[in-house]
């Protein structure tokens, strides 16, 4: 007879989670069990996407919910115009469908960054990437730049490890706020940080124009998705993001949250929900200056562009 729990068959626990690990599929079905009261708030009522790490194979994202799904599994219907086609969403609304996702080796949890049927993001959120070389200390110096300008505006924000090498800063927002003005209003937090110390940060979209620096990524908005708060990364060690009180942020390495050591950590607190402030509207300011700011993508696209003709022309040129 296998294990069940909440109801939901349990296969295979023993097994590593994915080769360098260092942690089994029960480990992870223990930490989502163990986090389940912090981490649902985070996923509730939003399209959720996950990435699975099945046995010999490469690492995917799973947005459609597979036909063997279980009927009591919360669920949406999305059009997406990138296929042509209804995708089915999951909701991570309740302990039973973590622990199935868990069974089911899906280890990152990626939900969108507005509500099942609602078009206005909930979060103004900025995605801190930071070079190899350097790694999280760059981040974190980075995501003072961005703290300031922040704190300047009249938005304080919260921030987690992101359980990769980057941080993540999150500014919750009142009901109602345009996409748009959220996309323009961290286009314009990127840029004012960028220039508190541009020999730290930038917000060169293409990579290698990045010059070691930190990236200061606006571009999560939209049908953009972050991985939750508490979610576990398909990383050595299966370290967790985690947030981190903003004068604990110096003191503190991304290893520092796993599987193994994060429920004792958390305790019986729920620290990012102690550690967002409550939702304001977006300050005026930013929105108007991010306006007037190209959005990365389809400016580095229009420069891919230019630079291929450039090198075609060269090539043309010396042939």
């Amino acid at each position: 007879m296998g294990e069940e729990r909440d109801g939901v068959p349990l296969t295979n626990l023993d097994q590593e989670l994915f080769p360098g690990a260092g942690a089994t599929k029960r480990d992870l079905v223990d930490y989502l069990d163990a986090v389940a009261d912090r981490m649902l708030p985070v996923l509730r009522d939003r399209p959720l996407s996950v990435i699975r790490v099945l046995r010999g194979q490469d690492q995917f994202m799973q947005k459609n919910l597979p036909k063997y799904t279980p009927d009591w599994v919360p669920r949406t219907k999305i059009w997406a115009d990138a296929s042509h086609r209804e995708v089915t969403y999951a909701l991570g609304n309740d302990r039973r469908t973590l622990i199935w996702f868990g069974n089911q080796r899906a280890v990152e949890f990626h939900p969108a960054l507005m509500l099942a049927g609602s078009m206005h993001p909930t979060h103004l959120i900025m995605d801190l990437d930071p070079p190899e070389e350097g790694g999280f200390r760059l981040a974190v110096e980075a995501a003072r730049l961005v703290q300031q300008v922040l704190v300047d505006a009249g938005m304080p924000g919260a921030v987690k490890t992101s359980g990769s090498k980057g941080v993540h800063v999150f500014v919750p927002l009142a009901d109602g706020a345009a996409f748009e003005d959220v996309a323009a209003a961290q286009r314009a937090v990127a840029a004012r940080a960028e220039k508190l110390d541009p020999a730290l940060a930038t917000t060169a979209f293409i990579r290698e124009d990045r010059h070691g620096k930190v990236f200061l990524d606006a571009t999560r908005a939209g049908g953009a998705t972050v991985a939750a708060a508490y979610s576990p990364r398909i990383r050595p060690g299966v370290p967790v993001s985690f947030p981190v009180d903003w004068a604990d942020l110096d003191r503190v390495t991304a290893a520092d949250f796993t599987v193994h050591t994060a429920p004792g950590l958390i305790g019986d607190r729920d620290p990012w929900a102690e550690a967002l402030p409550e939702p304001l509207p977006l300050e005026k300011g930013l929105i108007e200056e991010g306006h007037t700011i190209p959005v990365a993508r389809v400016q580095a696209m229009h420069e891919g562009k230019r630079r291929a003709r450039a090198k075609r022309a060269a090539e043309e040129g010396t042939s």
